[in-house]
């Protein structure tokens, strides 16, 4: 017991010499546990620097889609760098890259036919917005200023993004004066009735607004709140009606979490703009995409330097990075992913099961490969995560939810694993 103490209390030097000059995410840093050091990560595994292993419940904020070091990925990557790391987007493109804007919109709903390429989902987002500002410019109507999201809406945290995230889900209500204010709209559990008075306020501002923004279907780090296919549909319906273009956020959703390979086609719906990134490129490397129908990128298309869409992220459409998203894109053509989504949802959902009869538990509830136990609180988030990892498990819960993502890769022992821990902990808290 002594060595395993020792062992387990031992850190890297690297650990030590580098702590003092990081700054983590999402964490006070003077009151935060300290960051566990990773030594390696194989399939649905993270190998800690003291040897211990834990079950990952959440694929890296669900990048890892297809598990950690997948070797078709490795070997892209590997074989990418050789020919080529980088080079610049401006008046240069490369195989990689048109190879992957190609295959990103045979995909995706009819319509979204370019691609813009960035290298974070939250940057994604500012692109879409910017897109939908120009659009109406280009088009004489430049007081079509503002944008319409919704409550429990999380769409990243910089300047832009920011603007049209629920500011009461508490990560950036400090800002709430030094950001744009548009309407954040709460759709509550009768969206019918609420999308009637959004429709009656567009009809009234509509000259006011450039667009309406969602994240469809789930709304992740807002709560991991589902919302119905009939409200995607309905909002297609709202933005046509009232001159809206509308943005899908799916950089959650997309790429087979929700069950489809985007969850805008369980509504059989397609907006003018989505945002793409997360599991673009199986957990590998920094991507995101901004997409585009014909009839937004036609705005642009003009013999007026004025009306070009000024925008470029210095390592736009990396080389390796769009190597591993083309080699994720094979992996969901050649490997049952979608069957894998569908047996995970069905063992979250008989494994989740025991949490609905707990006490502390307001919700349980599966789409795809998410499953959540919503709590009535949680007092101690640090020593909620504390307890997940002394069972061999990382899973991170936040606000009041305790949610898996896993790799759609998992085992049926590591899927059994992590929800037996999440019931056998969720029981813990009665106490």
């Amino acid at each position: 017991m002594a060595d395993q103490t020792s062992k387990n209390s031992a850190m890297p030097g690297w650990y030590a010499a580098g702590l003092e000059h990081i700054w983590v995410p999402y964490a006070q840093m003077k009151t935060m546990s300290p960051p566990l050091p990773v030594a390696r990560t194989q399939g649905s595994r993270i190998t800690l620097a003291d040897g211990r292993e834990l079950i990952d419940g959440i694929a890296s904020w669900w990048t890892a889609c297809h598990g950690y070091n997948h070797p078709h990925i490795r070997r892209a990557v590997e074989g990418q760098l050789d020919q080529m790391p980088h080079v610049m987007f401006g008046g240069l493109v490369h195989e990689q890259a048109l190879t992957l804007a190609k295959r990103l919109t045979a995909l995706l709903p009819n319509g979204l036919t370019r691609v813009f390429f960035s290298e974070s989902g939250s940057v994604a987002v500012e692109i879409a917005m910017k897109m939908a500002l120009q659009y109406w410019i280009n088009k004489g109507r430049p007081k079509k200023t503002k944008f319409m999201a919704f409550k429990h809406g999380y769409h990243g945290d910089t300047q832009g993004a920011m603007s049209v995230t629920d500011r009461a889900i508490g990560m950036h209500d400090i800002f709430k004066s030094s950001v744009p204010q548009h309407a954040v709209i709460d759709l509550g559990t009768d969206p019918v009735g609420d999308l009637a008075r959004v429709e009656t306020y567009l009809e009234r501002h509509a000259a006011e607004y450039a667009g309406i923004i969602i994240e469809p279907l789930v709304q992740g780090a807002g709560g991991m709140i589902f919302k119905s296919e009939r409200l995607v549909r309905l909002l297609r319906q709202i933005a046509d009606a009232r001159e809206q273009l509308l943005i899908f956020d799916e950089i959650f959703t997309g790429f087979g979490r929700t069950g489809t390979m985007f969850a805008c086609q369980q509504a059989s719906v397609a907006p003018d703009i989505i945002t793409l990134s997360k599991a673009l490129t199986g957990g590998t490397l920094p991507l995101a995409a901004t997409v585009a129908t014909s009839e937004v990128f036609s705005a642009f298309w003009s013999d007026d330097p004025q009306k070009a869409l000024m925008h470029g992220p210095t390592y736009m459409a990396n080389a390796l990075a769009c190597a591993a998203a083309n080699a994720s894109l094979d992996l969901f053509e050649r490997e049952p992913r979608m069957q894998q989504v569908a047996a995970i949802a069905l063992a979250l959902e008989r494994g989740l099961a025991p949490c609905g009869a707990l006490p502390r538990v307001k919700d349980m509830r599966v789409k795809g490969a998410i499953g959540v136990v919503e709590l009535d609180r949680i007092d101690n988030l640090d020593a909620l995560r504390a307890r997940f990892i002394e069972q061999g498990v990382f899973i991170r819960p936040f606000g009041n939810v305790i949610y898996l993502t896993p790799a759609f890769t998992i085992s049926d022992k590591e899927l059994n694993s992590l929800t037996d821990v999440v019931v056998k902990t969720v029981y813990e808290l009665k106490k």
